[in-house]
């Protein structure tokens, strides 16, 4: 109803006056504005949208379906409901931009003054952060089927570092747009996610992917990836460490396209120069074994809740469920008995699924109970349930499956790294659940052979054997433990154990030659090591080590009078350290006894081109030249 208003006149009758004409909504001046900034990130050439929304032809050609869809919220996809977490990025509109692009289109789609126009907004091509400092390709392309489930593959990425780095960004270029809905990096330092390949290269399928771990670093950073979305740089003194020899896992989700696509995705990496000071630590509340879903229940709930054994800031948080998700809410109860949300989803859907990132840290003390609550939808009502009709539904790693997990990027407070006083409170609750948990047993003995309570460490990694006997990294760790209460044979003998059960184990190599060395057992040491160094050629420590392990063999060998052995350990010891003058003058010495002296002559130089000052080379180098000048 228009609304008027009325002016009483003296003779009391009453004059209606018009309302003032209200000025028509144009594309220039009132919805270029609002594409340009919510839309256009998607909807232009080369990304995910399926058309471009970059011009006033673009935006009238689908106008109808841009009310239809902002109207519904739909579009832009932004679930987390209003009020519930100030984050980030924040792609809703508000219901006076929604009415706009309602009268625009009702008015005719009018495209008004070009003057009226917003100023033009750049994309960068390709790189969204400029020239990443590396660039790993997946070394095989994905042939995504033409039609069927929507595939969750998961590439497996080796960077060529030869020393850590600290990355502070993180960025995926799919490879195929079109077809490629998001994707997630994960670290794996123990090469656990190869095991899954049938064919190195290739990758593996899966969902939700679960990397082993044989030592107390728990994850810290979300390495989420949608089309879009502009990286997060992470801020000074968060980077993560990245080392020589890992691999980068890259889950991608990935949708048909109606005919065969090729999708062979890369991962830019951003380095700085500074190490962490900051540890953030993942965090996830789950209650998976509850997760058995009757066909037809239309509100199935799970909840999880955990308390915290320090002060936190909230980071970022991340809620996630398969397709039978209905609603999503995370929430914090303080101390005072006051409740602050972390998230709501009142309509999920796992095709916007995401990081969500807080714009201020969220405080939350000692004490404080978060909270998850899950509810699924197994009905037929449901539109986005994989099975007409409506089955039981459980717990798994495959889009068919269910999945209840709140991700919530902490960092805790205080002096020092804080991360295992919040990791140790999380497995023994953990635990509490499931007591025949044996990776949260893994990780808690971990963490306490790391805190050199290796005692304690030894009665969860035993908890864990007992629940699953084959398990190279408890093997291991136990190893590590007993050998850190002086029991090396009973060590040497669960290294063993563990590279019996995986070959490839370069941790537990490297253990057992250490253990061998200690029991002077110097040559298969040696031997394992140089193992270590095929695989890991620029592990500093192996070569460090199996310097160590030469030397005693080499000086054993030569005091004995054995100097072809001597001379066989030195030759090996002066290419691992070649710079290093007293090698260099040791193995001459050698050599002379054995008759070699041109071989020695070019010892004795090499120790002096080291350490021109070093006075038993020049003594020996001398002498060689006196025997060896004509007479």
């Amino acid at each position: 109803m228009i609304s008027h208003r009325f002016v009483r006149l003296a003779l009391g009758g009453v004059l209606c006056l018009a309302a003032p004409a209200q000025p028509a909504v144009t594309y220039y001046k009132q919805i270029a504005p609002i594409l340009l900034e919510h839309c256009a990130p998607c909807h232009r050439p080369g990304e995910s949208g399926p058309f471009s929304l970059l011009t006033y032809a673009d935006a009238k050609r689908h106008a109808r379906d841009i009310v239809s869809v902002t109207a519904r919220r739909y579009m832009p996809p932004w679930p987390p409901e209003a009020g519930a977490g100030e984050f980030s990025g924040d792609l809703r509109l508000s219901d006076a931009q929604i009415r706009s692009i309602a009268d625009w289109v009702r008015a005719g789609a009018q495209a008004g003054q070009v003057a009226d126009a917003p100023p033009a907004r750049t994309f960068a091509p390709g790189w969204q952060l400029g020239t990443p400092d590396l660039i790993v390709k997946a070394p095989k392309a994905f042939a995504l089927p033409l039609e069927g489930p929507d595939v969750f593959w998961n590439f497996i990425l080796t960077p060529p570092i030869s020393k850590t780095r600290y990355v502070k960004a993180v960025e995926v270029r799919p490879g195929n747009p079109r077809v490629v809905h998001h994707a997630n990096v994960m670290v794996d330092r123990t090469h656990s996610a190869r095991t899954a390949e049938k064919v190195a290269g290739e990758g593996f399928p899966g969902m939700d992917v679960s990397l082993e771990t044989d030592s107390f670093e728990p994850e810290s950073h979300f390495l989420f990836w949608k089309p879009g979305s502009r990286p997060p740089v992470e801020p000074d003194g968060m980077a993560w460490s990245l080392k020589p020899g890992d691999d980068l896992v890259l889950n991608v989700h990935m949708q048909p396209s109606g005919r065969t696509e090729q999708v062979q995705p890369s991962v830019g990496l951003y380095f700085g120069e500074k190490a962490p000071d900051r540890y953030p630590m993942l965090v996830k509340l789950e209650n998976d074994r509850a997760l058995d879903i009757p066909p037809g229940t239309q509100d199935f709930l799970i909840s999880e809740d955990f308390r915290l054994p320090l002060d936190v800031d909230v980071l970022a948080v991340y809620p996630h469920a398969h397709y039978l998700g209905k609603v999503l809410e995370g929430y914090a109860t303080l101390p005072d008995g006051s409740r602050q949300p972390l998230i709501r989803i009142p309509e999920w859907n796992i095709q916007w699924q995401s990081v969500y990132r807080y714009r201020k840290p969220l405080f939350l003390p000692k004490g404080t109970v978060v909270s998850m609550r899950f509810r699924y939808d197994n009905s037929a009502a449901n539109p986005r349930n994989p099975n007409s009709p409506p089955r039981r539904v459980v717990n798994g790693n495959q889009s068919t499956d269910e999945m209840g997990h709140l991700w919530l990027q902490l960092l805790p407070l205080g002096a020092g790294d804080q991360r295992a006083v919040l990791q140790e409170a999380l497995m023994r609750h953990r635990l509490e659940k499931y007591s025949d948990d044996s990776a949260a047993h893994l990780s808690l003995g971990s963490l306490l052979l790391a805190r050199k309570d290796s005692g304690a460490a030894i009665i969860q990694f035993r908890e864990v054997l007992r629940i699953n006997p084959g398990q190279p990294q408890a093997l291991n760790n136990l190893g590590a433990a007993l050998e850190a209460e002086g029991k090396v044979d009973d060590a040497v003998a669960q290294f063993r154990r563990a590279l019996n059960m995986q070959p490839n184990y370069t941790n537990a190599r490297y253990n057992l030659a250490n253990a061998l060395a200690a029991q002077g057992k110097l040559e298969e040491a040696a031997v394992n090591f140089r193992l270590v160094l095929v695989a890991t050629p620029e592990d500093r420590n192996s070569s460090e080590q199996l310097s160590a392990v030469l030397l005693r063999i080499g000086n054993a060998a030569m005091s004995e009078g054995r100097y072809e052995m001597a001379a066989d350990s030195y030759s090996e010891l002066v290419k691992l350290d070649g710079g290093n003058a007293d090698l260099h003058n040791n193995f001459g010495t050698i050599l002379a006894k054995l008759g070699n002296l041109k071989g020695a002559m070019d010892q004795f130089e090499a120790a002096l081109k080291a350490n021109p000052g070093h006075p038993s080379a020049r003594r020996n180098l001398e002498q060689i030249r006196s025997k060896l000048a004509p007479r």
